[in-house]
This record gives C-alpha cells, sequence and structure tokens, in this order.
C-alpha cells in the first residue's frame, strides 16, 4: 500500500521534508551557538564588574585597545579633564529618547590621556540645536570607568565643530595634543563628584536574550516538517485503500409498523 512512496513525486516530497528539517535544525544549532557566546560574554562582563579597578596600561596601550577578556573591565585614573577638547557624541538613544555621549579627555600627569564618556544628554529641539551639556569638573579628579574598543571609523558626513559620529580614537587622537589610549573608558564614578553631570551609562546588560526560545523553535519546525510528511503519506495511503475497496453499498432494511 505505500509502494507510491518510490514515486519521483513522493521521493521529491521526503527530499524537500528532510532538506527543510536540515535547514531547521542548523539554525537550531546557530541559535544556541549564540547562546554560548552570550553566556561567555556574561562571564567576562560580571567577571570584570566585580575585579578591583586597574590602571589603564594593564590592559590597552596607545596602538592596542582592551582585549576580548578585559570588555567592560574597569580601571582607575587620576588626572584633569581638558574641557577645551570635549566632544559630543551624535545620535545616540537613551532609554527611548536621542541626544549625545559626553566624551572629554582625562590628561594625567605622566602617559597617555584616556578619552572618558561621561554620560548622556537630550538632544535639542532641532538637530542644529547644541544641547546643554553640565560642564566636567576642573582640578585634580579620580575617575572609574568601564573600558571599551574604539568604534569603526565614520562613512558618514562630517558633523558639526566638537561633534563626532563614532568614537573612533585613531581619528580624535589626530586632533589632539598628546597620545591617547586606544580604547575609551564609561564613566563608573568620578571624584570629586560634580552637582550636575550627564546621565551616566547602565552597565551592560547580562540577560540571555532569545536564543533558548529560537532554537526550540527551530526544532520544532524540523519535526513538523517530517510529521507533515509522514501525515500526508498516511492520508494518501488511507485514500488508496478506499479506492481499492470501491463504494460502499447502502442497504434499506424496512422495519414492520
Amino acid at each position: 500500500m505505500y509502494r507510491f512512496l518510490l514515486t519521483r513525486r513522493w521521493l521529491g516530497l521526503f527530499a524537500l521534508s528532510l532538506a527543510v528539517a536540515a535547514a531547521c535544525v542548523l539554525l537550531g544549532r546557530w541559535q544556541l551557538h549564540r547562546l554560548e557566546a552570550r553566556h561567555a560574554k556574561n562571564h567576562v562582563i560580571t567577571s570584570n564588574a566585580t575585579a578591583r579597578p586597574v590602571p589603564p596600561d594593564a590592559l590597552m596601550s596607545t596602538a592596542r585597545g582592551p582585549g576580548t577578556d578585559d570588555q567592560y573591565a574597569r580601571v582607575r585614573v587620576t588626572g584633569h579633564y581638558d574641557r577645551a577638547h570635549q566632544l559630543l557624541v551624535r545620535n545616540r538613544p537613551f532609554e527611548g529618547a536621542n541626544g549625545y555621549y559626553v566624551l572629554v579627555p582625562l590628561v594625567p600627569a605622566d602617559g597617555p590621556a584616556l578619552l572618558v564618556d561621561r554620560g548622556w544628554v537630550s538632544a535639542g529641539e532641532s538637530a542644529t540645536d547644541v544641547p546643554r551639556v553640565p560642564a566636567a569638573p576642573t582640578g585634580e579628579v579620580t575617575v572609574v570607568a568601564r573600558v571599551r574598543p574604539s568604534e569603526p571609523a565614520s562613512t558618514t558626513g562630517t558633523p558639526p565643530r566638537g561633534q563626532v559620529t563614532r568614537i573612533d580614537l585613531a581619528s580624535i587622537g589626530q586632533e589632539l595634543p598628546y597620545d591617547v589610549y586606544a580604547g575609551y573608558g564609561d564613566l563608573v564614578r568620578e571624584q570629586p563628584a560634580p552637582r550636575n553631570a550627564p546621565a551616566l551609562l547602565p552597565p551592560p546588560e547580562t540577560s540571555e536574550g532569545p536564543h533558548l526560545a529560537y532554537a526550540v523553535q527551530w526544532f520544532l519546525f524540523a519535526c513538523c516538517a517530517l510529521a507533515g510528511y509522514v501525515v500526508l503519506a498516511r492520508r494518501e495511503a488511507a485514500d488508496r485503500r478506499q479506492a481499492l475497496a470501491g463504494p460502499t453499498t447502502a442497504v434499506a432494511v424496512r422495519i414492520p409498523g
């Protein structure tokens, strides 16, 4: 009764079901690999968040940014903010609003400067309005920051003076009169703390994301592809059995009244 499965039509349908199931399994495994990568990243974040702050040169140099295992590690630097070279990083969303990151070089008594992202300020009413930015502290400041790698160079037009679209440390460093590290820092705290300051950026999330749910969905789709083939084959076999049995004859029975 199931010899029809050897026909070209059903062999093609079987091959298609296998191909769809295999593709779904591969996509499910890809999501699991992304979940493993997320776990590894979360481990780095939580480990670095609890480690003691170190000098920046323990993690990077002027030619080398922080490595993968150093992401979000905390550094401590004492120096003074170079407010004359403050930059606003354009088009940075925060809590559903658009605005700017405030990037200020922190220059120590010796060694390279560290560009510090002091936080976020809201954009003005129009694209040409420059926002009001709380001034960085004057004098000697001790900063603790989470290290971040340099961003890729911008491929868009030239922003207004005093603004950038990317935290591209190679390009920014060319405009400064001193050496800078090849990584920058998201501010955690500064001492003395100013009365007014940009909104601090939150620490990175350590959630697992939707990867496990997506993996389960893809594996279910693989099962559905194979189960659909089986259902169609069983329905075809049932129809063939009914056709071989012929039409059902109805017999009328008269019941005496």
